[in-house]
């Protein structure tokens, strides 16, 4: 089995980053790729519904793990202190995975993709000059962009889903410890 690596997928709010995350997923999976993401929220995950067993577990219980089992599916909840780490994410639950798509993890040293759209923001997130500009692998946008130290793919040009796969493919980082 190969070692699992991940990618990060960053951009302003709004600007498509879900998006591009499920559409990069899809196109691993479409290439035999085994594909786990993690998304990393500003909110408190909803457990289920109010008032169902598995909820009242989780909230009224009080337990520092649920696992909800469904027909071909669970999901497991966990208390956990946010550290920021999605690369400890990734090793402890998706090291079985080809590729982890980690979305909204902007300040992490991963390999970046950012999405950037003029109509959400006035200039993208990468700053040539920063010191983890080398971080960036692609920038996905709506507007040509020039100068920048990472390879520009546009939405509108042909098969730039199919060429950012493979470039975020070869250069995610390993996970191996």
């Amino acid at each position: 089995m190969a070692a699992a690596r991940i990618i990060s997928i960053i951009g302003h709010k709004n600007a498509g980053k879900t998006t591009l995350a499920v559409a990069l997923a899809a196109e691993y999976v479409r290439r035999g790729h085994r594909v786990a993401t993690i998304k990393h929220g500003h909110h408190p995950a909803q457990a289920d519904r109010e008032g169902s067993d598995t909820w009242r577990h989780y909230h009224e219980g009080r337990a520092g793990r649920v696992l909800i089992q469904g027909p071909d599916e669970l999901v497991l909840f966990e208390r956990a202190p946010d550290r920021y780490d999605p690369v400890a994410l990734a090793r402890r639950f998706m090291a079985d995975s080809d590729i982890v798509i980690a979305e909204g993890y902007r300040r992490a040293a991963l390999p970046k993709v950012e999405v950037y759209r003029r109509e959400v923001a006035p200039a993208p997130l990468l700053d040539p000059q920063a010191p983890n500009a080398p971080e960036w692998v692609a920038l996905v946008s709506d507007v040509r962009l020039a100068n920048l130290p990472c390879r520009v793919l546009h939405f509108h040009d042909t098969m730039w889903l199919q060429l950012l796969a493979t470039l975020a493919w070869e250069r995610a980082m390993p996970l191996a410890a």
